[in-house]
């Protein structure tokens, strides 16, 4: 089990009640204010994102989550697999369109080794070396490096020299082995998810981090999992971003088995945004909003909750598609800078690991 830092509970039940569902109405302004403040703070009043794409390269997963609408097995009559043709194709539409980022994604495919993912990351790379690749999962590269016969140090190693650039911090879901014992049960554990995040990290792979709530976690699980995340942020510095994702329970297996909650209301989401705020601070100072999972419209109220990126244009993005994406899956850098103005904040294109910034007219 990962050994966690000491952290006052005295905190962690603070904390816990700022997310509680008794804080209503007038009651919640002094939390959002406080966690916009403190967004002012650290980060000033620039709303990141980045033009990407999505490039899911299969639906077929043996890992068969509770909460995805997503994953298909090999002899379903809708389970794909894209060849390099199609993966090309698409990846030639996104840069047309400017993509600087290829969100690298797809289902947990029983026959995956390391060398699929190498090939899937040359392929890329061999004809667009300029785009950055945001790519795999904990849980993909973990099953990959099992299937090759290597440590997970070795896969990250080779994955980082085939093109690798960032990691996305998906597979986390909920760090409680509580709750993933629920939703996730064939995923990696909560040790497994530190232990590879953390060795991809010490690689030089940066990456993103995610939560998953509204299902069947508690409050106090929820403020369990960003204080492992800011523990693990503390010790290595390798987290590019904190992305906080509803819910989307409609298509859900568990909720339609009626395991879940509904998920969380629009309060419980801008709570669990002013939260990770509080908590995160400049640790981690990038808070992304989930445009995808909530709608431009409640992504935009929750750059008032102490966030400061709006992610990805996206380009396409199956896994939220399948689960009722409200919005659909396709953002316009036109879209994003009239909701940032709007608030009357600057909207700033990035690269994928904000280090790079660039201007829009």
């Amino acid at each position: 089990m990962f050994d966690k830092l000491p952290v006052s509970s005295k905190t962690e039940k603070i904390l816990t009640k700022s997310l509680d569902m008794n804080i209503k109405g007038p009651d919640l302004y002094p939390l959002l204010a406080t966690a916009d403040f403190l967004r002012h703070q650290i980060v000033g009043d620039n709303v990141t994102f980045i033009n990407n794409c999505n490039i899911n390269f299969t639906n077929i997963c043996t890992v068969r989550c509770g909460f995805c609408a997503f994953g298909k097995d090999a002899d379903d009559p809708d389970a794909y697999i894209l060849n390099d043709e199609q993966i090309l194709e698409k990846a030639e539409g996104a840069v047309l369109n400017g993509a600087r980022e290829f969100t690298l994604m797809g289902g947990v495919h029983p026959d995956a080794d390391i060398d699929y993912y190498l090939h899937l990351l040359t392929l890329l790379k061999d004809n667009y070396p300029h785009v950055t690749i945001h790519g795999f999962s904990p849980t993909m590269v973990r099953d990959a490096c099992l299937a090759s016969g290597i440590d997970i140090a070795e896969g990250f190693e080779l994955l980082k020299d085939a093109g690798l650039d960032t990691l996305p911090g998906t597979a986390a879901e909920i760090l409680t082995d509580r709750s993933r014992e629920i939703i996730c049960p064939e995923k990696v554990s909560v040790a497994e998810w530190v232990d590879t995040v953390k060795t991809a990290q010490e690689v030089g792979i940066e990456g993103s981090a995610t939560i998953m709530y509204g299902h069947v976690e508690t409050l106090e699980e929820r403020v369990e999992h960003i204080d492992i995340i800011r523990q693990i942020q503390h010790e290595t510095h390798g987290f590019t971003e904190f992305i906080p994702m509803t819910f989307m329970h409609e298509y859900s297996p568990i909720f339609l088995e009626g395991q879940s909650n509904l998920g969380a209301t629009g309060t419980q989401d801008l709570k669990l945004y002013a939260v990770s705020r509080l908590m995160l601070r400049d640790v981690l100072p990038n808070i992304q909003v989930s445009w995808v999972k909530m709608g431009f419209r409640f992504a935009q109220v929750s750059l008032i909750a102490g966030t400061n990126d709006l992610g990805g244009t996206l380009g396409g993005d199956e896994l939220s598609e399948a689960s009722g994406a409200p919005d659909g899956v396709d953002a316009s850098i036109n879209t994003f800078a009239r909701m940032v103005r709007d608030l009357g904040r600057h909207p700033i294109e990035r690269n994928s690991n904000y280090t790079e910034f660039y201007e829009i007219e």
